[in-house]
């Protein structure tokens, strides 16, 4: 991967780039941002300038994600009691090179096992060991990117730990993760830890130039080129969440004089609960935005609205005046509270539930 191919993130670019020609790069190293961001790009792009400064002839090795001193580690599901990365690795390599943007939920999508259970295993962290242990094929550095490494279990993080206390010598490691919330703090405490931001709204522009709605898609994709890819080819998703956030708000409006309809709320949580934990969290991110819209709607400034909801004739400017300085806030850390303990495992169709009865209350606060 070659840092020209990375969309935006220059400063990240430069910060990664400075290491490598000063040679301070740790040996361990936490990405932290989501991978639409370019988490892996950019590990990839750093692992290529490692490669290339100790033989020049090796790039076209990491852009086919060939190089045999190159290792990889990602979340899998289980089969015949074996949960071993390498068992999927032309499959893994199949999809970043179509797109090295992809997320977790492409990955269980790619492998058609979206109801499997995928993590990263204790025999996934002894085989790394054993890999190695050998030496390097091309007598230079050896590097390990781990792909979502908040999917380890506690028997693999600890695992992982003692690997990165003990490095063989010229070893790198790089670990991806959205955040650090899973990530064990023994395993943080030892890693240089370099936080990759949403990507420019700018730079997004500029990758979707001659794509029809680009402005609308640069901002609701909030900085996540996976998902701006996505919106530009296929808007089957945020159709989804706009139904589902229009049938949310309509039956907390009617909740007030028809107590019955919150009948139709637990409904609509299940039905949201049936969904893996990704898109739960997508679809709360999305309902955020939409409520931040509709309050710079209710103030005037609709300059700044770029999205406006109008299916199944919702009226979005009667909507945007129940939004405002005094349920806003309320709104916005009810939704994030519910993400937050979904992430944690929490039984979300309690959660989405709680939530959504919730908002019956804040959405019928007078403004001040």
């Amino acid at each position: 991967m070659k840092w020209e191919q990375i969309i935006g993130q220059q400063s990240v670019k430069n910060l990664l780039k400075d290491s490598i020609r000063d040679s301070r790069v740790g040996h361990a190293q936490l990405f932290v941002g989501e991978e639409g961001f370019g988490v892996l790009p950019l590990a990839l792009a750093m692992a290529q300038e490692i490669f290339e400064k100790e033989n020049p002839a090796s790039a076209h090795k990491i852009e086919n994600l060939n190089h045999l001193d190159l290792h990889f580690s990602f979340p899998v599901f289980t089969e015949k009691n074996v949960s071993l990365s390498k068992r999927f690795f032309d499959n893994f390599r199949e999809m970043v090179l179509q797109n090295p943007y992809a997320s977790f939920d492409d990955w269980t999508s790619f492998l058609e096992s979206e109801n499997k259970q995928f993590f990263i295993s204790a025999d996934e962290a002894e085989d790394i060991g054993q890999r190695f242990t050998l030496k390097s094929f091309e007598g230079g550095s050896k590097i390990l990117i781990v792909w979502r490494a908040d999917k380890m279990n506690d028997a693999a993080a600890n695992k992982i730990l003692k690997f990165l206390e003990e490095p063989p010598k010229n070893t790198y490691i790089i670990l991806c993760a959205p955040s650090t919330n899973d990530i064990l703090p023994t395993i943080l405490s030892r890693c240089q830890l370099v936080n990759i931001p949403r990507i420019n709204d700018e730079d997004i522009l500029k990758s979707l130039q001659n794509v029809e709605a680009a402005k609308e898609i640069a901002y609701e994709s909030q900085g996540d080129w996976n998902l701006a890819k996505s919106l530009s080819e296929n808007n089957v998703v945020t159709s989804e969440f706009e139904t589902l956030f229009i049938q949310w708000v309509r039956n907390a409006f009617q909740a007030k004089k028809k107590p019955e309809v919150l009948r139709e709320i637990v409904k609509w949580a299940r039905q949201i609960s049936e969904w893996n934990r990704e898109k739960q969290m997508k679809f709360l991110n999305y309902c955020i935005e939409i409520f931040r819209l509709a309050m710079l709607q209710n103030y005037g400034n609709d300059n700044l609205v770029y999205k406006k909801l109008s299916e199944g004739n919702f009226n979005w400017s009667a909507f945007s005046k129940f939004i405002h300085g005094a349920n806003i806030v309320s709104i916005v850390e009810e939704i994030t509270d519910a993400s937050y303990h979904i992430s944690r495992n929490a039984n979300s169709k309690i959660v989405l539930t709680d939530m959504g009865i919730k908002l019956t209350r804040y959405i019928h606060k007078a403004s001040s």
